[in-house]
């Protein structure tokens, strides 16, 4: 589903060409979709366009790519033909008379792109694209430059750079329009309702595929095109696995549920984990780990702001983190030195944050000659620490094992105090237990 209109995907074209023609008015850049991979014998794996294609295009068919000539300022789209055989099976194809309906100056089919390729590449000196990601296509570029170096003694130049685009369009996706900020809060909005039916159905003895089927049901039932992740829903000890996916286990009464799970929308992401007991309130320990766990979320959030970093969000979660172990007695020793030691990362061990957009893990550097880039209005990011100790871990007390916390909401930079798109799923204890008695 694309929310944005076609006038947004003009627009962003016009950034892109602009973008290019000050670090190279001879320029051109050429975009392949994302391919189709197989998941086994004839039957393919979901498609989703790639995110670069898509913010430039809003097109979501396979086999395309696109070509922008910043001299000319010129869009030239390849596509699959129209195909009644094909489509029937399939579904219908824009083809080329589409493409040019979608803004394309020039439309061909992509069986002609070999040929033409070559024609749009000459007396251009400069090509964003992006090395590795297809060695297919890599072959078929760098061939299709290799033609237009053969026609040299005919007067024609060669493209003599291949610079990743990303240089220049991962810095504008970084940087969320208003439209994208929009469409970032509709999937945070279906994203709490997810996450609070969870909170209100889940009872001992249900397996955990049985939580994330109501995920995901919700999901699809207000018009999100897929998760935007596979969904993490952990129990008891599972819950100290950063990435468990298998979902199969069996919850128990008194265990903690950890649901990390966000849908797509629009081709935008939402990313929120919760945790929350089952069956009961929380024990002495779980609530002590999880208030912890909360209070380094609140300030990281706070310190959300214009002007700050993620290294310092991510410093202020683990210091507030590394006090309250010691404090609990999980960890002993001086604060100070427990940090720089790094100690406390048997307990906390990923970062705190991650850029959010159109991919869950978005792009856009998190380093500006060398230093942490600063936080600028119209980014989103997660804030998101967490603590897991290991369910077999001697060191602690037996009755601090197996319990993993992680709260995690996505938040977006505001000239002013920052912006919870996730806000208003249960969170604090109390918010917690009453969702869960429901």
């Amino acid at each position: 589903m694309c929310t944005h209109h076609a006038e947004t995907f003009a627009r962003r074209r016009a950034a892109f060409f602009d973008a290019m023609a000050i670090a190279s008015p001879s320029a051109v850049a050429v975009l392949p979709a994302a391919p189709v991979f197989t998941r086994n014998n004839d039957v393919d794996h979901e498609y989703r366009q790639d995110s670069d294609f898509f913010y430039l295009t809003g097109f979501d068919e396979p086999e395309s790519v696109l070509v922008l000539d910043a001299e000319e300022r010129k869009v030239t789209l390849f596509v699959r033909p129209r195909d009644r055989e094909r489509e029937v099976w399939d579904g219908p194809r824009a083809g080329v008379d589409g493409a040019k309906a979608l803004g394309a100056d020039a439309s061909f089919v992509v069986s002609e792109l070999d040929e033409k390729l070559p024609n749009l590449l000459q007396n251009r000196r400069r090509v964003y694209y992006r090395l590795g990601t297809s060695r297919r296509f890599d072959d078929r570029l760098l061939g299709a430059i290799d033609r237009v170096r053969g026609r040299q003694r005919l007067g024609v130049t060669a493209p003599t750079e291949v610079v990743d685009p990303g240089a220049v369009l991962h810095e504008m996706r970084l940087r969320k329009s208003p439209v994208e900020i929009e469409t970032m809060r509709t999937a945070a909005r279906i994203t709490r309702e997810a996450h609070e039916l969870a909170m209100n159905r889940t009872r001992p003895g249900m397996r955990e595929y049985e939580v994330e089927a109501l995920l995901l049901d919700t999901f699809r039932r207000h018009g999100s095109e897929r998760p935007a992740y596979g969904s993490i829903v952990g129990s008891g000890p599972n819950a100290c696995v950063l990435h468990y996916r298998k979902n199969d286990r069996r919850i128990d009464t008194g265990e903690l549920l950890l649901i990390d799970a966000g849908c797509e929308y629009g081709y935008y992401a939402s990313d929120v984990t919760r945790t929350f007991p089952v069956g009961r309130a929380f024990s002495r320990e779980q609530q002590a780990i999880y208030e912890l766990v909360l209070h380094a979320q609140v300030e990281g959030i706070a310190a959300t702001r214009p002007g700050a970093t993620l290294d310092e969000i991510h410093k202020l979660s683990v210091d507030i983190i590394t006090r309250g172990l010691v404090r609990l007695g999980l960890l002993s020793g001086e604060v100070q030195t427990l940090i720089e030691a790094e100690t406390y990362k048997r307990f906390f061990m990923h970062r705190t944050s991650h850029w959010l957009g159109m991919d869950v893990h978005d792009v856009g550097a998190y380093f500006e000659s060398g230093k942490p880039r600063r936080l600028e209005p119209g980014m989103v990011l997660t804030v998101e620490p967490g603590i897991y100790i290991s369910p077999d871990d001697p060191t602690v007390p037996a009755e601090w094992r197996g319990i993993g916390v992680r709260i995690e909401d996505d938040v977006l930079v505001t000239t002013s105090a920052p912006e919870v798109l996730t806000d208003g799923i249960p969170k604090t204890v109390e918010e917690v237990l009453r969702a869960c008695a429901a």
